[in-house]
């Protein structure tokens, strides 16, 4: 599962490629980058939180099962 979630950020974080600024100079250009940068950044972001969710999730449910399955003294 974690490969998984690296992976999908490893592939978010390469897909910038500012296609979207293509014909741009200047100021323009330089705004429409760091936009493309934030959005990117952004979108890793919310991945990570994501995968944090999931192991807490799954952290959760791990110690309920160890619980009901522990020996009753």
């Amino acid at each position: 599962m974690q490969a998984l979630f690296l992976v999908w950020i490893a592939t978010g974080a390469n897909s910038n490629d500012h296609a979207f600024c293509e014909g741009m100079v200047g100021d323009a250009l330089t705004t429409c980058q760091n936009a493309d940068d934030v959005g990117t950044a952004t979108g890793v972001g919310l991945i990570t939180a994501l995968r944090v969710a999931v192991d807490i999730i799954s952290g959760i449910t791990y110690g309920i099962y160890r619980l009901t399955r522990r020996q009753r003294a």
